[in-house]
């Protein structure tokens, strides 16, 4: 297994009002990024479903110079009708990925959970405030 010291949480970009389902996300990480997959390890619709992406055995491709030491979490939304920055995450979403980082922190005890914008200051990605909002998880 690889050693892991992050989880970092996504958003998809996703307008309110849209849909951007796992399939989706998976083909333009295929067909357009040029992925081998989905770069992130889970991804998390707006009715709660949990859909595994990678194995956690892989690296992702969601966050440069990160990807080896890390987990990808996404979840679908992230921007409000006009496209500007939003924590768009339903009450499904939210209780799916705190249970989701719970059993991550299982797994790997240490690690620490931030966002995107934390390590790459220029992206407003995943639209909240992951350390804050998860610092008491242990």
């Amino acid at each position: 297994m690889r050693t892991i010291t992050l989880i970092i949480i996504h958003c998809s970009a996703t307008r309110e009002g849209q849909s951007f389902d796992f399939e989706q996300c998976r083909c333009d990480h295929i067909n357009h990024r040029r992925f081998q997959d989905i770069g992130y390890h889970f991804y998390i619709t707006r009715d709660g479903d949990i859909h595994r992406g990678r194995p956690l055995e892989k690296p992702g491709a969601h966050c440069r110079n990160h990807n080896s030491h890390s987990v990808g979490i996404c979840y679908e939304g992230g921007l409000d009708a006009c496209g500007y920055p939003k924590d768009t995450r339903t009450l499904l979403q939210r209780g799916s990925l705190l249970a989701l980082i719970r059993e991550l922190k299982l797994l790997f005890p240490t690690v620490l959970v931030v966002g995107h914008h934390d390590l790459n200051p220029q992206k407003p990605c995943p639209c909240f405030n992951a350390v804050a909002e998860y610092a008491d998880i242990h």
